[in-house]
């Protein structure tokens, strides 16, 4: 045969699908997939355990169990007692505070008559009493003290403190008509009581 006859069976072979060659290295590839599986299957080892040796894990697994249980508890109980002691200080703070502001209202007090008392608007020691009674009063805003509006608000007995009644028809029912000593709050909370007089 010549050259030429020869190259059409040639590309003929290459056309048709694989040659013998690409048909001798798909095989090796079958043949290495089943040799993995039979790696894995070996590594995958089987053990037998006694009867002993089940009821150890068993109980491992118990002991296991409960120690978490036991860590869980702790954990709760100690996020209890951090917030506990956490609110404790800060209401031995607050009563501290509280305690302190009540000793300096006496002065507020004799501040505040002292200012009243001097007719004189114009004279300097009046003066030199209001910028000290002023000072005074924006120190107690800072810790959170306020004083209560009682003169012509209803009576209310959780803030007011009565210690006289009048008829009168200027003011109305149940109404504050005269303030002799001034009530606190600090952060809200009642320190002292209004003393106050109440029209009928």
């Amino acid at each position: 045969m010549s050259e030429e006859s020869k190259r059409p069976e040639e590309e003929q072979e290459t056309q048709g699908g694989e040659t013998p060659e690409t048909e001798a290295k798909a095989e090796p590839k079958a043949e290495d997939a089943k040799d993995e599986k039979k790696a894995k299957k070996k590594k995958e080892k089987t053990y037998t355990l006694t009867r002993e040796q089940m009821e150890k894990a068993e109980l491992a697994v118990k002991q296991l169990a409960s120690v978490t249980d036991q860590f869980t508890r702790l954990t709760a109980e100690y996020d209890n007692y951090r917030k506990r002691t956490a609110k404790e200080k800060e209401s031995i703070y607050q009563d501290a505070k509280m305690d302190t502001v009540k000793e300096f209202l006496a002065v507020y007090d004799n501040l505040e008559r002292a200012v009243a008392t001097d007719a004189d608007p114009d004279s300097p020691h009046r003066k030199g009493l209001e910028l000290i009674f002023s000072q005074f009063r924006e120190i107690l805003k800072k810790l959170g003290v306020e004083e209560m509006e009682a003169l012509g608000q209803p009576f209310d007995p959780k803030s007011h403190n009565a210690v006289m009644h009048i008829e009168s028809e200027e003011f109305g029912e149940n109404t504050i008509s005269r303030v002799f000593q001034a009530g606190f709050t600090l952060d809200g909370k009642v320190i002292r009581f209004a003393i106050v007089q109440v029209a009928n």
